[in-house]
């Protein structure tokens, strides 16, 4: 007990429930104090006001019968006088029940008219014409309101008259007999309007249900007497009205109250017909002090009951309290339900956390899935179950296409989140109202996967995506760059990815360098195989390599890939340029340089890079650093202790090309024998040393062809040969045609 009591948790739980017991103890003060006649009054004056209104509503459906029946008097068909042959104008009559259907039929709680003359036994209503007593005696069949009693009656002096509501037996239209409740309204005859006698037969249900009397309290009722004190209608059975009027005396213009029992009488008088209303509502009890003690018995019963509650709950509660707050790792003191709710926030965090791992997972799952379905080498059957299960998330409608998105971020910018650039892609492409999946693929090279119900809704698909691109590169990823590339339209099948993919991807690298369009076609895939490579001045750019002249081996590695841009290659067509330029200079680098593992991630550096080129000042950057870099190991590895080294040997040549170098000589200069660096220079060059030397020499001639106006004999003269005719010869048997044709070319 002493461990319970210290509990501040259970102390919480008891001055909880003591709050709701004080709560619920003020409110029932509040409403023991408020009067219990006092809400009487306001009861009975709202209900005061809803008998008026019902008052009002009755004397306009009296009012309408009324209407009703002057209307009939003013019918013109008269068929009361017969004709010259004794026959009844039956054309009158007829139309007369035409006239009278339409007037009866506007009204939903009439019965029936019936109007009949004194002299005749025929009888007009809205359904037709017949006999008097037929329909008197038998349609509307009463013991006592028969043909014989409205003759009767309507033959004396009488205002209009309302019958109160008796059982008729009506036969309908099958011949049956039912019983209906129904109010006869009697037309006057004090004063004629015409020689018309009407009858008009209501339904009471439908009468008192056409006026709403759902707004007077519950228990009351209300009678309705004609302006000679004769009860037409009551909504209570068994109302006595006798007792009422021997008490109450009934003055033409006051409204009288009267205290029976425990009701209260309410008398109104009709300004429209001098009819009476009597209202009867529940009259408040004497014994109201009988009624205030019980109430006090109640609330303070009923505190006793929720203070007992209250503790017993709060014993109740312990037990579960110390579990949760195992649960969530508390302790058993202190403030339990503080601890409770910062232990349920730290679940909420964890399970969020979860979530987000989930849905990561989720995704990565995706991922997987789909780099799964474009991969060329992956096994189908090993593929089907997830490829089931994501199906229906990849595609949502019957076709789809694939594009691949390629971003080149900006050397100076940090990389952003893989992550954030699919959501931004995401969430661009919803903007645009298309349904797409987005998922990395690799080197920032991004899949999207987009839904479609028809084949043309492909071509909205090109201005939708370049805009998102453009989008993106001036908002979220600014300074970055974009491209990319749209499939051809497929079937809605993970089956279908590889194809699509590879028709993307194709795309991509089958651009022409000077394209401007950012999303590229790839259903208008077109080969073009313009390519140009000029191999003299590949050569002569090995040999600036290996004489570390970097500024001019730039300069023809600009003028060879300027002139391929200039001929709108493909882009991949523009990298295997710059791959072949590449392994030349590190052809005649690798037996200079001194670390061969640094060549080794040099090259896969470039490759790495030449593949991630967005266009030829890319392609032409990466190849310059790469001539650097060449330049740089040929300089740390070059052996100045002996001359029989690449470097030397190349740098020997392309300084003295245009004197006499014999292969002697040239062993002389190298400190060894002929033999030797016949061999030595074969297996090291690729090439002899008398064909190396002739394209050394022959590349100067060109240039000297086409840039001077030096006569041919004289370019073999500079360029190391001793007559125009070997010059010649040689030339011709390196190009096919004379030096004398290829300068005419060169100016043509």
């Amino acid at each position: 007990m002493k461990r319970l009591l210290q509990n501040q948790g259970i102390i919480q739980i008891f001055l909880a429930m003591l709050v709701v017991i004080g709560t619920m103890l003020i409110s029932m003060y509040a409403i023991y104090r408020i009067s219990i006649s006092s809400i009487y009054e306001k009861v009975t004056q709202n209900n005061s006001l809803v008998v008026k209104s019902l008052i009002q509503s009755y004397d306009n459906q009296f009012r309408t019968i009324n209407n009703l029946i002057h209307s009939i008097h003013g019918l013109p068909y008269d068929f009361q006088e017969k004709g010259e042959d004794g026959r009844i104008d039956m054309i009158g009559a007829y139309k007369m029940q035409e006239q009278m259907a339409t007037l009866v039929s506007s009204i939903d709680y009439i019965e029936e008219a019936v109007v009949f003359y004194d002299n005749l036994d025929i009888a007009v209503t809205s359904m037709g014409t017949s006999n008097l007593s037929l329909i008197l005696n038998n349609k509307y069949e009463h013991n006592r309101f028969n043909a014989n009693y409205w003759r009767t009656f309507m033959n004396s002096d009488n205002s209009l008259k309302i019958f109160p509501g008796e059982r008729y037996n009506i036969t309908n239209v099958n011949m049956m007999k039912v019983s209906k409740k129904l109010i006869v309204v009697a037309g006057g005859n004090k004063v004629r309007m015409s020689s018309k006698n009407i009858l008009i037969y209501i339904d009471e249900p439908a009468f008192l249900k056409h006026v709403n009397q759902g707004g007077m309290i519950p228990g009351s009722s209300l009678a309705v007497l004609d302006q000679n004190e004769q009860l037409i209608f009551s909504t209570e059975d068994g109302f006595d009205i006798g007792s009422i009027l021997e008490q109450v005396y009934l003055q033409s213009s006051d409204e009288t109250s009267l205290t029976k029992g425990n009701y209260e009488y309410h008398v109104y008088r009709s300004n429209f017909n001098g009819f009476y209303y009597i209202e009867k509502v529940p009259y408040q009890f004497s014994n109201i002090a009988s009624v205030g003690k019980s109430n006090r018995i109640i609330m303070v019963t009923a505190v006793l009951g929720a203070v007992l509650l209250s503790i017993l709950l709060s014993i109740y509660l312990y037990r579960p309290v110390k579990r949760i707050m195992s649960q969530l790792g508390g302790r058993h003191s202190g403030n339990d339900f503080k601890k409770i709710l910062s232990g349920i926030i730290h679940l909420q965090t964890e399970n969020g956390e979860i979530k987000k791992q989930l849905q990561t997972a989720e995704n990565e799952a995706k991922r997987g899935v789909l780099l799964q379905a474009i991969d060329e080498f992956a096994s189908g059957s090993e593929q089907n179950p997830a490829f089931n299960r994501y199906d229906a998330d990849f595609f949502v409608h019957r076709l789809f296409v694939m594009a691949v998105v390629q971003w080149r971020s900006p050397g100076d910018d940090p990389a952003r989140s893989l992550d954030f650039m699919t959501e931004w892609l995401k969430s661009a492409l919803r903007e645009k109202q298309i349904m797409a999946s987005v998922y990395y693929d690799k080197d920032l090279q991004f899949i999207v996967l987009m839904s479609i119900r028809e084949v043309k809704e492909r071509d909205h698909l090109f201005q939708s995506l370049n805009e998102v691109l453009q989008k993106l590169e001036q908002d979220e990823l600014t300074g970055y760059s974009a491209r990319a590339s749209i499939s051809k339209v497929y079937a809605s099948e993970l089956a279908n990815c590889r194809q699509a993919y590879s028709n993307a991807v194709q795309a991509l690298e089958y651009r022409l360098v000077n394209t401007n369009s950012k999303v590229l076609d790839a259903g208008k895939l077109k080969g073009d195989w313009n390519m140009y490579y000029p191999f003299d001045k590949v050569e002569k750019l090995s040999n600036y390599i290996l004489n570390r002249k970097v500024k001019e081996g730039k300069q023809i590695i600009s003028e060879t890939l300027g002139n391929a841009v200039e001929r709108n290659v493909h882009h991949y067509q523009l990298i295997h340029i710059a791959e072949t330029m590449f392994y030349f200079m590190l052809r005649h680098a690798g037996n200079a340089a001194k670390d061969n593992e640094e060549l080794i991630k040099l090259e896969r550096t470039f490759h790495a890079a030449a593949s991630q080129s967005f266009d030829g000042k890319d392609v032409e950057s990466v190849l310059h650093q790469a001539a650097e870099l060449i330049v740089k190991h040929i300089g740390s590895g070059q052996q100045e202790a002996s001359k029989l080294n690449p470097t030397y040997i190349t740098q020997y040549i392309e300084l003295n090309y245009m004197r006499n170098l014999y292969l002697d000589h040239i062993a002389e200069v190298t400190e060894t024998s002929p033999k030797y660096f016949s061999s030595y220079f074969k297996k090291t060059f690729g090439v002899n040393y008398v064909e190396y030397l002739n394209k050394v020499r022959l590349s100067h001639a060109r240039e000297l062809l086409q840039n001077t106006n030096y006569s041919v004999s004289e370019v073999g003269e500079k360029t190391g040969y001793l007559n125009s005719s070997t010059f010649t010869t040689t030339f011709k048997k390196y190009y096919g045609i004379s030096p004398s044709e290829y300068r005419k070319q060169q100016i043509s």
